[in-house]
């Protein structure tokens, strides 16, 4: 999950740089917007990374559960 957070936090730094760059910040501007924008994606990558670990994690006790559990026949519900 570090290098996750780290790799997104990066990537929210040189964004936040190029943005405020682009739009003729001065330095000290852009490398304070590219801090809160490290910092806010580093913490989303956190957000979205806890959400797809427990989802995957969910998949495999499922896929885990159905191959021990039992298979129940069901009888039909139509009469015939």
């Amino acid at each position: 999950m570090k290098s996750f957070m780290i790799l997104w936090s990066i990537a929210g730094f040189l964004t936040g740089i190029g943005c405020s760059v682009a739009g003729n910040c001065p330095w000290s501007t852009a490398f304070w917007r590219g801090c809160v924008a490290a910092l806010v994606t580093a913490v989303l990558a956190r957000w979205w990374g806890q959400i797809w670990l427990d989802s995957l994690r969910d998949s495999i006790r499922q896929r885990q559960y159905r191959r021990t559990a039992p298979i129940i026949k069901s009888k039909p519900t139509t009469k015939t």
